[in-house]
């Protein structure tokens, strides 16, 4: 009756046994590092960087316990790990390996930081076993909070505006003698009424998100284009949303885990970065601006003449591509990275070499189709500009014209630099400049407290209830402790296996279910003991009282579950967290409470063929006497 088959046991304890594993990764705590990434979105970070910084520390008589490269989704990192009991080496560390890899201190190209690292062993890693991560308020960190420009974008908003209005003009042939921006206000300027009339026809058609005035000053006749106010506030939305995402890909280069970014109001934007100690690095990457930008190549004799003088041409500038060569490319910019919609690599479908497919918007595909209608054999620089400084990153030869918004770009590119090209295109750029108002640095040992302080709350509310438990149930409250044993070793084994983020309100949830885990051991214990209270045996009495407890512990924590479920869909930053945990904490609770529990009572008694009693304390019984 009260008997599992023998595979049912082999499966708890596999379960168990991997919970351990993935729980023993929290325990061994971090040592200090060095992280070594890429301070440029063209230079990358590849295994070839081991050997450079192996070699600049050994030049150092600095002996490291472990180097570490690392391949991410958007960067590749190095990590170098020190002994614990190290520190003052990573200090040194950071300083030869800057000297060693930016010997130009004023245009860097790797970021050198201090950071910690698990000390997890190796047999360990090779399971990719990992702890869990730590949030802000347990790891320390930086805190910053961003106010965004909006003005600054609306008035980039409105010179995008004043040259769109110019092209489309020109395509329509319609004359006019003049187009300037004046604050957010476009000022079209035309000789006669009749062409400014055409204008006004036409750009109420084709703009509908500008409110147009017709006015005369000084014998012209003018059009006024003022952004409406539906379209001022969706160029706001999408500065907070296009700069939140470039925020993103801009963090993933200092490593950090789980990052927090995240709107605050209309036009500020919070970001948490747990582990950062280095705030000059993390202010460096959030205020690093990357714009792209499209021009036409000057080949002309004439040019390359004097570049090879070493003189730059009037209405040209002067750039270097990927290999340190010089390209002349024309002022005027054809296309910037707001126009793009999306990049992905891929291969030509007759060469086969790695090509980089672009899809423009309706915009940039008009212009696109213009430009290279009329430039077939030219070449098109695409030029990345960081901290004020231009790459050329390709520079293709147009070959023919391109319509559909669907652009190509090859030319001697290995499938690595496509698909880094790809990433670096849709990674964009700030639609807007940014202002740190507010900065707290959050210290590891303020976090370490605050660890200290939620294990020992933890620890001291479980011990006192696994005591009273086991003095009231006797060998069933020594079950119910043992199971609440494997519920949190399973939960903690979930949140390392699923790399979530445990913070102070995880904790709480931890607490949280610990406590529902102890609502449904007793709801057992006494469902047992109700049964022997009316006559049954002590194995029929086992048997029921799991029974009929099982589909009441399963109602209880669904609706539980529910609740956890709209807070981790619905809610952000600690409650987030603490759905998170509670969702996680609800299905451990009832694999232990019931399974696991049940498994050690069956051990227990159930091989007992004439079991007279069971030791679960002091079964009451009314007296039949009393009840005549």
């Amino acid at each position: 009756m009260n008997r599992y088959p023998l595979w049912k046991y082999i499966l708890i304890a596999v379960v168990l046994i991997i919970a351990i594993v993935y729980t023993l990764p929290n325990f061994y705590g971090e040592s200090p590092a060095v992280q070594v990434s890429s301070a440029k979105a063209t230079v990358k970070v590849d295994e070839s960087m081991m050997t450079k910084v192996e070699q600049a520390l050994k030049n150092a008589n600095l002996t490291p316990n472990g180097i570490f490269f690392e391949r991410g989704a958007q960067q590749n990192t190095v990590r170098v790990r020190f002994d614990p009991t190290a520190a003052e080496q990573q200090l040194k560390a950071q300083t030869v390996l800057e000297q060693a890899l930016n010997p130009d201190r004023t245009d860097p190209s790797y970021i050198v930081a201090p950071n910690l690292v698990p000390n997890t062993p190796s047999w360990l890693l090779s399971l990719n076993a990992l702890p869990m991560y730590l949030g802000l308020d347990l790891r320390g960190g930086v805190h910053f909070l961003l106010q965004v420009d909006m003005r600054a974008a609306i008035e980039k908003r409105a010179e995008a505006t004043a040259a769109d209005l110019r092209t489309q003009l020109r395509d329509q042939r319609i004359r006019h003698t003049g187009i300037s921006r004046v604050g957010n206000t476009v000022e079209i300027r035309f000789s006669d009424a009749q062409e400014r009339a055409r204008a006004n026809d036409l750009l109420r058609s084709t703009q509908p998100d500008l409110v147009l005035t017709e006015a005369e000053a000084g014998g012209a006749y003018m059009i006024r284009a003022e952004l409406s106010q539906k379209a001022i506030k969706n160029v706001q939305e999408y500065s907070l949303k296009q700069n939140i995402s470039t925020l993103h890909n801009r963090i993933n280069e200092l490593g950090v885990a789980e990052p927090v970014i995240a709107q605050q109001g209309a036009d500020r934007i919070v970001v948490q970065l747990p582990g950062v100690q280095d705030t000059a690095k993390a202010k460096d990457i959030l205020g690093r601006t990357a714009t792209l930008e499209v021009r036409m190549v000057d080949d002309s004799p004439e040019a390359l003449s004097q570049l090879a003088q070493g003189n730059v041409p009037f209405g040209d500038e002067r750039y270097l591509d990927r290999d340190g060569r010089p390209i002349l490319v024309k002022r005027r910019v054809v296309l910037t990275g707001e126009n793009l919609n999306d990049a992905q690599p891929g291969f030509d479908s007759q060469t086969q070499e790695p090509t980089v497919n672009l899809t423009l918007d309706n915009r940039g595909a008009r212009i696109f189709r213009d430009v290279t209608r009329d430039n077939v054999g030219k070449r098109m620089a695409i030029i990345l500009f960081e901290k004020g400084k231009g790459e050329v990153v390709t520079a293709p030869v147009i070959r023919q014209e391109i319509a559909g918004g669907r652009v190509q770009i090859s030319g001697r590119m290995t499938t690595m630099e496509a698909t880094d090209t790809a990433l670096l295109l849709r990674a964009g750029s700030l639609a807007a400049p940014m202002e740190i108002v507010e900065e707290r640095l959050i210290g590891p040992s303020l976090g370490a407290d605050n660890i200290s302080a939620g294990f020992r709350s933890t620890l001291y509310g479980f011990s006192i209830v696994a005591i009273f438990m086991v003095l009231y149930y006797q060998v069933f409250g020594v079950v119910s402790a043992l199971s609440l044993i494997c519920n949190v070793t399973c939960l903690i084994a979930l949140l390392s296996m699923l790399q979530a983020t445990l913070t102070l309100p995880g904790i709480a949830a931890i607490a949280l279910t610990l406590g529902m885990a102890v609502d449904s051991n007793v709801l057992i214990n006494e469902r047992v003991r109700e049964e022997l209270r009316v006559g049954r045996t002590p194995q029929l009495a086992i048997s029921e009282g799991y029974g009929m407890a099982f589909a009441t512990i399963l109602d209880s924590n669904i609706t539980s579950l529910i609740a956890g479920l709209a807070l981790l869909i619905f809610g952000s930053g600690p409650v987030r967290g603490f759905a998170v945990v509670h969702c996680l904490g609800i299905l451990t609770s009832i694999f232990t409470s019931v399974v696991v529990s049940r498994a050690m009572i069956n051990l227990i008694y159930g091989r007992r063929k004439k079991l007279a009693r069971v030791h679960i304390g002091q079964v009451w019984k009314p007296d039949p006497e009393k009840a005549k």
